[in-house]
């Protein structure tokens, strides 16, 4: 374990009719996570109902 830490901050938007997706933010954290990205934490944003996921992995 090196200690160090990368970061990854993903917007994810809401669709025009019908709010977040739950299956497609599923299969881009499965692809993320993939990719060595552990989800850390979920932010909403204002005023544009957006959310912001934070992720990390080893640099």
């Amino acid at each position: 374990m090196s200690g160090r830490w990368q970061y990854k901050v993903v917007e994810f938007k809401p669709a025009l009719m019908g709010g977040l997706k739950p299956e497609e933010w599923q299969a881009e954290l499965d692809k993320l996570g993939a990719q060595g990205w552990e989800l850390v934490n979920v932010a909403p944003t204002m005023p544009l109902n957006h959310l912001l996921a934070v992720l990390k992995r080893e640099a």
